[in-house]
Formats: structure tokens, sequence, C-alpha cells
């Protein structure tokens, strides 16, 4: 019964990089991270929408993280993953410069976000949580999306 009591006050996350800064995602919604593959660019899409892979026969919509967080372009090399999330029961994938590590974060380390980041992208962060050796941005990965790309998104996939 400790363990379980303890494992309720800890959030797995994994940890990913955009430029050279560390972020993290709660576990629950990640499926799997792939290496970088070839993606099939779609027409009339948001400029974050790098196009669909075809995922272990499953056509998966492929965002540039960086993008759509306006923080550049993602240029790719060997360290270039993407990180598939269930978003809405829907499989997306969310390219990442490079996944680093997954880690136990005690929920008691983890703060709202700091007034000066509640801008327009507010709803992406989840919070700040304070590490030892670091501050690291926790994103809402299923909020990456507002409600009217999910369903720009869900016409592509059923038109496909």
């Amino acid at each position: 019964m400790v363990e379980r009591k303890d494992a309720e006050k800890e959030t797995k996350v994994i940890v990913f990089r955009l430029n050279e800064e560390e972020y993290g995602a709660e576990v629950r919604v990640i499926r799997s991270i792939e290496r970088m593959q070839p993606v099939t660019r779609m027409p009339q899409m948001p400029a974050f929408v790098k196009g669909v892979i075809n995922l272990r026969g499953v056509i998966t919509p492929v965002i540039d993280l960086k993008t759509r967080l306006s923080l550049g372009d993602t240029v790719q090399d060997q360290q270039t993953r993407i990180i598939i999330v269930s978003v809405h029961d829907m499989q997306v994938g969310l390219i990442v410069d490079a996944a680093t590590d997954v880690i136990d974060i005690p929920v008691h380390a983890i703060e709202p976000p700091p007034m000066l980041l509640e801008g327009i992208h507010s709803s992406f962060i989840r919070g700040v949580a304070k590490l030892p050796e670091r501050l690291l941005i926790l994103l809402n990965l299923d909020q990456v999306l507002s409600q009217e790309e999910f369903q720009q998104l869900q016409q592509m996939e059923r038109s496909l």
C-alpha cells in the first residue's frame, strides 16, 4: 500500500528537446516514440502540419511541434524523433529534436505556469517542474490542437 501512495505522488514524464531547451509531457498520452521517417505532404494544411505517415498500417498526421509552438522549424538529424500521442481518440505524431529521458516528477514539484507564460499558447503549458538540476516546462500535448484544427485533421484522415 505504501508503494501505491508514493506512485500517486509522482507523474511519469517523457523529456524531449526542442532547439536546445528540454520540455516534458506526461507519458499517459504517449503511445510510442519513432525514428523520423518520410512524411507525405498534404495540401491546404496549416504550416505546422507536415503531412502524414503510415505507422504500422495507421495513417497518422504529423505536426512539427517547434513550428506549432512558434520556436522555428525542425532541422532533421539522426536524433529527430516523432512522438506518437493519442489526442481525442486520434493518433497524432509530434516531431521533436530528440527524446532524451523518462523521469518521475513529484507532484509537489510541479507549479502552474508563471504569468509571463500565460499568452496566446498558454493552454499548451501544463506547468513548470522544479527539479534539483533544472526547470522543465511541462506541455499539455492533448491541447496542441484547437478544436477547429483537430476537426481539420479528422477530415483529412477520412479523405485518405
